[in-house]
């Protein structure tokens, strides 16, 4: 006696276990635009209302380019910290037993949980002339609160959890066999590290570094308490869009907002075009 179904099983490919392209496609396109497409193109619309001449002039005056470099410049170098430590912290983390190692595994996730206005308040009594250690830097002559060091500081981080969480899960998952080999055959530590390791990582290194510079760039709260807030010194752009808003020119603070988004797509697209290809590269055939 056969059953019949409404559907059936010999129809359904080995891995979609959700209903049908149809529903789930247009569910996920629905919820892109809700969510993502509709907010982003309103700062395209509000800024088309501007002339080209109004547009050039609202976003490369003197300030904002001022806030420009400093905001790209600090992500972009908190970023690179954070590949260097993030990957020594998940290193440690993944390969090495110790007391107290879960604790300081969650305190790694601190900043994802953490309020950004109380990271930056925690940051600045620090960092500050009287703080624990500002007054340790004062003497050496190296300021960091209410400074760009400061911004730098504040932006590594907020985004060293995008760096230890990229990587740690792929130096769970690589083989120490190709490690252990490579030792067997004369290779020294760094040998090891940059032929074995660093290829295995590498994709994970940019995707992490990607999060890391992308959220640096964007971060608000926890930047303005420490940076001091000086213009063509230490002004972030987030603040200067904000400030443009508190003086109603919504025009003005979409045309820097858009200036933003448009390069930090442009860094992430890069950023994946670069993790595609040395993904194909690893996984082609040597010649």
């Amino acid at each position: 006696m056969q059953i019949a179904l409404p559907f059936s099983f010999r129809d359904r490919r080995p891995g979609r276990v959700l209903p049908g392209f149809g529903l789930t496609g247009g569910f996920t396109l629905f919820y892109l635009c809700l969510i993502v497409l509709i907010p982003l193109s309103a700062i395209f619309l509000n800024t088309f209302t501007m002339s080209w001449e109004g547009f050039v002039k609202a976003a490369t005056s003197d300030r904002v380019m001022a806030s420009y470099r400093l905001t790209f410049g600090a992500a972009l170098l908190a970023a690179a910290l954070n590949v260097v430590f993030g990957t020594l912290v998940a290193w440690v983390l993944e390969r090495y037993d110790f007391a107290g190692k879960k604790l300081i595994d969650a305190l790694v996730d601190l900043p994802f949980a953490l309020p950004t206005a109380v990271a930056g308040i925690a940051l600045t009594a620090l960092y500050a002339p009287n703080g624990w250690i500002g007054s340790q830097l004062e003497p050496l002559g190296l300021k960091v609160a209410f400074t760009p060091l400061g911004v730098i500081v504040a932006m590594t981080f907020i985004g060293l959890p995008f760096v230890v969480r990229t990587v740690q899960p792929v130096l769970q998952e690589a083989d120490r066999e190709f490690e252990e080999a490579a030792a067997s055959l004369g290779a020294n530590r760094l040998q090891v590290f940059l032929r074995v390791i660093l290829p295995a990582i590498l994709p994970a290194l940019l995707t992490g570094f990607a999060l890391a510079f992308a959220r640096a760039s964007g971060e608000y709260g926890s930047v303005i308490f420490i940076a001091g807030n000086m213009p063509m010194v230490s002004e972030i752009t987030p603040l200067l869009i904000v400030t443009q808003l508190e003086q109603y020119d919504y025009a003005g603070a979409t045309a820097i907002a858009m200036v933003m988004l448009l390069t930090a797509f442009a860094v992430l697209l890069a950023i994946n075009l670069l993790q595609a290809w040395t993904r194909r590269r690893s996984l082609a055939p040597e010649a």
